[in-house]
């Protein structure tokens, strides 16, 4: 009906405007919002379907050529007839397009502007750590500054802080990965700084990410509530407020702060900008060669163990394979039942003179119909959230991950089409067309 079309139309509209989060706010929750404008496009697809495939179907019939073969015809004029049982094997594959697309390319996008930010942060070469001493030894960073070359050494660690705060004039709590820096990380990391400076993160002190200060409005020279990583719950005071939270988190706090609350109290690792030069290197190398249990690597994106591929993402992957998965059972049960029914059809075809090949070609086509329109539909509603999420994470009209991507879901969907709708039609050939028809 018109009605639900126009609702359709709504909800896909609104979903939309929902993907714009991304060029207002560049956090993680914006970007969960790609992955839901999806979902409700998709719904809305669901709604509005039969007269979108109704039109398009119309479209084709008025353009067939005269000469068509009737395989041909026959699919199209289907299409049309029974454009509510087509619009739902469109409106299903599409989902697993659209679902597949915007899930997984969301999860890379953010990804890669994550590694953008720590790259483009990172200022230091080399990276010294002590993977089998639980931390650094007391000492190592005043070694590796006298190394000749050494422009700069700052220890980098990470813990586990949460945040309380008021949202709506209630309580709220988030925990997050945060760096523990000290004054020296400016000489080794550019955070992009807007306000105040991270040399002052002496004390009880924080530096707070420009969208978390502005949601939560906090400014320089105000205060945060937290609660360490032992458990102890503590008051600082903003100093810096800095742009790269992505890469970062939305709270970096002061080696002051942390002393004590951490399960070593070592530092996890030494950020060392040099000169550049190749002695500086061989400098470095064997200042870590002559002591036992120590690392030397390339700086190039994040100290070691921090601000990797995180976790979360392989648990997502997994939870986007099941769910895939069951949603890929279900509608090719769907569609194998609803080829199923059409066994009088395909009768009555064969009683008037259609042949066993030309009902499979007939079905050939319609699946074909069904693949394309449903890729096309799937990748249409994909561009605009995606182009939203990739202009504001990455500032490019196109999403980080795999080419291969599309292609295999497109692999997926005819193949989950064609198999679908050939096996049944098959069976039902077997049978004979006079016996088809008596059955109930």
């Amino acid at each position: 009906s018109r009605g639900r079309a126009f609702a359709g139309y709504l909800l896909m509209a609104g979903a939309t405007v929902l993907s714009a989060g991304p060029l207002l706010t560049r956090t993680e929750q914006a970007a969960a919002e790609t992955a839901l404008a999806g979902i409700l496009v998709t719904i809305g697809l669901g709604l509005a379907g039969p007269v979108v495939v109704g039109r398009i179907s119309r479209t084709l019939a008025r353009r067939l050529p005269a000469g068509v073969s009737a395989p041909t015809w026959l699919a199209v004029a289907n299409s049309r007839g029974y454009a509510l049982r087509v619009a739902g094997a469109v409106t299903t594959l599409a989902m697993t397009v659209v679902f597949t697309l915007t899930y997984a390319l969301t999860q890379t996008t953010v990804l890669k502007a994550t590694s953008e930010d720590v790259e483009s942060a990172t200022r230091a070469q080399f990276t010294m750590t002590a993977p089998g001493l639980g931390g650094l030894p007391d000492g190592l960073a005043s070694a590796v500054r006298a190394t000749p070359g050494v422009r700069a050494a700052a220890p980098v660690t990470t813990t586990t802080v949460i945040w309380t705060y008021k949202m709506l004039g209630d309580d709220a709590t988030d925990h997050h990965s945060a760096p523990i820096l000290t004054p020296a990380a400016p000489s080794v990391l550019d955070l992009g700084v807007r306000s105040g400076d991270l040399a002052d993160l002496t004390g009880a002190t924080v530096a707070v990410d420009a969208e978390a200060a502005r949601s939560r409005r906090v400014s320089v020279g105000g205060t945060v509530r937290l609660v360490l990583g032992d458990g102890t719950p503590v008051d600082a005071r903003v100093v810096a407020i800095y742009s790269r939270g992505l890469g970062f988190g939305p709270v970096a706090i002061s080696r002051d702060l942390a002393a004590g609350h951490t399960t070593t109290g070592l530092d996890q690792s030494l950020l060392i900008r040099t000169d550049g030069s190749d002695a500086a290197a061989r400098g470095l190398a064997a200042l870590a060669s002559s002591r036992p249990g120590l690392a030397l690597g390339r700086a190039d994106g994040a100290p070691d163990g921090a601000y990797g591929v995180p976790p979360e993402l392989w648990i997502n992957i997994a939870v986007l394979a099941v769910l895939l998965g069951y949603l890929l059972l279900g509608i090719a049960n769907k569609l194998v039942a609803s080829t199923v029914q059409r066994r009088h059809e395909i009768a009555a075809l064969q009683l008037i003179g259609a042949t066993p090949g030309q009902i499979r070609s007939m079905m050939r086509r319609e699946a074909a119909l069904i693949c394309v329109v449903a890729l096309g539909t799937g990748l249409l509603l994909s561009v605009v959230p995606l182009v939203l999420l990739s202009a504001g994470f990455l500032h490019r009209p196109w999403p980080a991950g795999p080419l291969w991507l599309f292609p295999a879901i497109a692999t997926v969907v005819a193949g989950l089409a064609f198999l679908t709708m050939e096996v049944p039609t098959r069976r039902a050939l077997r049978t004979p067309p006079a016996q088809a028809l008596t059955r109930a």
